[in-house]
């Protein structure tokens, strides 16, 4: 009988608020080890208070937490020296090259000359930036700078990543470089816990997703489970002729379709089996389709639906 790891970052009831503003009103978290865990929410939801708490910046009002085995409350700096964080604003020093940048922050890890050398060498190599690491940071592209960035929270090696909106102002192409730096890091071990304001990132890399709204979390899955949740989904058949088309109506009674468009649109629920017996219906009738395709609610209309009105919430949710 195998015991199931401790998860990376657990939080209960916790609780935040700035004068008589209440940030997070009692929200639970759960984030195995070795996973992407992403946190949504609208500008000013406390997707960042809920980072500075568990990464000891500051502290609950109320509840508790526990991020790498040890509470952020009661033991900051064990935390600390199993974390990593990379903010929204980079923390490079511009007048400083690359490499001096991951050196100093080697020495504030300790890590004595010659490991400090070996460390700075093996993330320059990583994250492509040996041919500029004799440059000053402030001649860098924000892909490059958010690279650095990134690299000088992995100095230390944590057990646990913090990605606070990590792609903001990134052109696509340094954002899918982002992405997979993220992936590799994963697939080493690394649990990362990220905000983000970009929902099709949110798809790309999250194991799990949190919705944050009002202080509470209103919805937790895997993109795919939350993405059933969101009425809409459907598939649309084309056809060739006017004929085909009304077989296709009679046979899975559906009598609403547009004749002129030669499409038939079906209520669909995004699953495998639900496809088949949709297909098997046609196949049973011999009805000729000439093109199929299925579309399902994405990340924004699970946003949309989720924040902003609680009442939209508890329909959806029900």
């Amino acid at each position: 009988m195998t015991t199931p790891s401790q998860p990376a970052i657990t939080a209960t009831g916790l609780r935040r608020s700035f004068g008589d503003h209440v940030v997070l009103d009692g929200i639970d978290l759960h984030v195995p080890r070795g996973t992407v865990f992403s946190l949504l929410g609208a500008n000013g939801a406390g997707k960042t208070t809920t980072v500075k708490i568990l990464s000891t910046l500051i502290r609950a009002d109320g509840g508790s937490a526990r991020v790498a085995g040890h509470d952020p409350a009661t033991e900051p700096d064990a935390v600390r020296a199993a974390i990593g964080v990379t903010g929204q604003f980079s923390a490079v020093d511009n007048l400083l090259s690359g490499r001096q940048n991951l050196t100093l922050m080697a020495d504030l890890h300790h890590l004595g000359r010659a490991a400090g050398r070996r460390r700075v060498a093996d993330l320059l190599d990583q994250f492509d930036l040996a041919d500029a690491a004799g440059k000053p940071a402030s001649t860098y592209s924000g892909g490059m700078r958010r690279r650095l960035d990134l690299a000088m929270t992995l100095v230390g090696t944590p057990r646990v990543i913090f990605l606070d909106e990590p792609t903001t102002g990134l052109d696509p192409r340094s954002r899918r470089g982002m992405w997979q730096i993220v992936r590799d890091l994963v697939a080493g071990g690394v649990t990362v816990f990220l905000t983000t304001q970009y929902l099709e990132e949110a798809d790309e890399l999250a194991d799990r997703i949190a919705v944050l709204d009002h202080g509470r979390i209103v919805a937790e899955g895997t993109p795919d489970d939350l993405k059933r949740r969101i009425p809409g989904g459907h598939i649309q058949l084309r056809f060739a002729d006017l004929r085909a088309l009304e077989s296709a109506a009679r046979a899975i009674g559906q009598p609403s379709h547009d004749g002129d468009a030669l499409a038939l649109r079906v209520p669909h629920d995004g699953s495998l089996r639900g496809l088949k017996a949709l297909i098997d219906r046609l196949d049973e009738h011999a009805v000729p389709v000439d093109s199929l395709s299925v579309h399902t609610p994405d990340l924004d209309d699970v946003f949309l639906a989720l924040t902003g009105n609680p009442d939209n919430a508890k329909a959806v949710l029900r």
